[in-house]
């Protein structure tokens, strides 16, 4: 009898021990595959990065925002997040690279990375390689829609308002007196239009509110002028006069009082 209990406490204790070791092995398997661990989180961001080295940026996209979500409010969660917008950037996914910028700008407004945020929503916005493509091909670049244009010029601007030690700030700088100049040459370019096809009020309201908005632009000469031959075809000799007088004043060897208007190529022309 004796050795028949102490054969059937053995049996109990033995699968005692077993059921303590499946579960402890079991606690370990989780731990490892536990998706929301540092282990796991340094693992896949490693991933996403030797993806957006080797240009796979669709595949980078997916680990990227498993990332953002686990690591929401962490230094690699924002970092995350900017490496996304680049993702998005390089495969031409304009508006969610800026929603993705909106939204770290947003959510992270003392992060030590608010001037590369700043920089590159400017970036997206500021599409020069089709204002390139446009001077191969011999198409005014003012001719575009320029809205984007003017959203990467409030980024820079913000950028270099606000941080003006930045390293981007430079860079920015020139950006800024690029699409000054563009935004000006567009407005013109539609202030023209409109002379031409004799629309002069809006042609003259067009140019006003270009030279009132960039002074300093090259564009603004010949929208001095565009707003003086309006006047004068509207009858409005006061202000044609005036228009005149201040072209005259900033601009005593204008081509368009000597009558060489059309000899004069863009501003941005190089050849």
């Amino acid at each position: 009898m004796f050795v028949e209990k102490f054969k059937a406490g053995r049996i109990v204790a033995g699968a005692v021990l077993m059921a303590l070791a499946l579960g402890l092995s079991g606690c370990g398997s989780t731990a490892k595959e536990d998706p929301n661990s540092q282990a796991a989180l340094d693992k896949l961001y490693a991933d996403a990065k030797d993806d957006l080295n080797a240009g796979s940026y669709d595949r980078a996209i997916k680990s990227l925002e498993k990332i953002e979500g686990r690591a929401a409010g962490t230094t690699m969660g924002q970092q995350a997040t900017l490496d996304l917008a680049w993702a998005y950037y390089r495969t031409a996914e304009r508006a969610q690279a800026i929603s993705t910028l909106d939204r770290f700008i947003k959510l992270n407004p003392s992060s030590p990375a608010m001037d590369y945020a700043l920089y590159m929503k400017g970036i997206v916005n500021f599409n020069e390689d089709l204002g390139l493509f446009g001077r191969i091909a011999n198409q005014d670049v003012s001719e575009r829609d320029q809205q984007a244009s003017r959203e990467a010029l409030l980024a820079f601007r913000q950028l270099v308002e606000q941080f003006p030690e930045s390293k981007y700030s430079a860079e920015a700088t020139t950006r800024i007196n690029f699409i000054t100049n563009t935004l000006a040459a567009y407005e013109i370019h539609v202030a023209r239009y409109y002379f031409n096809r004799k629309a002069y009020v809006a042609a003259a309201n067009r140019a006003q509110g270009a030279v009132a908005e960039f002074q300093y632009a090259p564009g603004i000469e010949e929208g001095l002028f565009i707003m003086g031959e309006s006047y004068d075809k509207l009858g409005l000799t006061q202000l044609r006069d005036d228009a005149r007088r201040v072209l005259d004043k900033n601009f005593p060897d204008s081509v368009y009082a000597t009558g060489n208007a059309n000899k004069r190529k863009p501003w941005w022309q190089l050849w």
